[in-house]
């Protein structure tokens, strides 16, 4: 089993690059007073920060797996609606052979259908969804003389895999960008480790001599400039 990377920051992390590059900035500004407290911080250090910020830049998500993750929910949302049609034509016909079969929306698994979409449970509308087909398949020849017809059912089957196909699609994208972020998190948690080492150090430097400057070391006071 994979480790899971615990996060150390308690914010985006666009956030936290947005906070970076302001210290990065300030650091650069006050390197002269921090590398007479401290040989830790140098031009090399601030250098590595720097790089360190601009990784974290690029390992942010494109626009385009946004948009691609975005589209695959707005497909599978619409897949769950479109059976909103098909649920009442055949609670219709339902209700038609009710003296013939005495069986209930609920009992065909319909009304659990209707709230699985309505909730967008789309565990649950897949699972809901083969049960009311083989609901059908067993009692269609009772359904049929209703105004069932074959190739309502084929639309049933159609739509249940198209909802299970793009389910998967929806799946892989998120274990893409989860295990992207578990490797990011790395990278973040240093990033993070750095940045609190820095505004630890501007903190002692101008608490009592620059109270502009300890502000700009301050993680609750940059963080509201994000």
């Amino acid at each position: 089993m994979a480790t899971t990377i615990i996060r150390y920051y308690n914010c985006k992390d666009e956030e936290i690059i947005f906070i970076c590059l302001l210290v990065s900035s300030s650091l650069k500004r006050d390197l002269a007073e921090f590398s007479a407290y401290s040989p830790k911080f140098s031009d090399e250090s601030l250098s590595a920060f720097e790089a360190d910020v601009k990784k974290a830049m690029e390992a942010i998500p494109p626009q385009t797996e946004i948009a691609l993750r975005k589209a695959c929910t707005a497909r599978l949302y619409a897949l769950l609606d479109s059976l909103i049609d098909p649920v009442n034509r055949l609670k219709g016909y339902l209700k038609f052979a009710n003296l013939e079969l005495g069986k209930s929306a609920s009992d065909f698994r319909l009304t659990h259908l209707r709230k699985s979409i309505a909730a967008r449970n789309t565990e649950g509308a897949i699972k809901n969804l083969h049960i009311v087909i083989e609901n059908v398949e067993n009692f269609k020849d009772s359904l049929i003389p209703q105004g069932l017809t074959e190739a309502f059912i084929s639309m049933l089957l159609s739509k249940a895999t198209s909802i299970k196909l793009e389910k998967q699609t929806q799946y892989e994208l998120l274990v893409s960008r989860r295990n992207l972020t578990q490797s990011n998190l790395i990278l973040f948690n240093s990033l993070y480790r750095q940045l609190t080492e820095i505004l630890f150090t501007g903190k002692i430097l101008y608490r009592t001599t620059d109270f502009a400057k300890f502000h700009e070391y301050t993680f609750s006071h940059l963080k509201k400039r994000v």
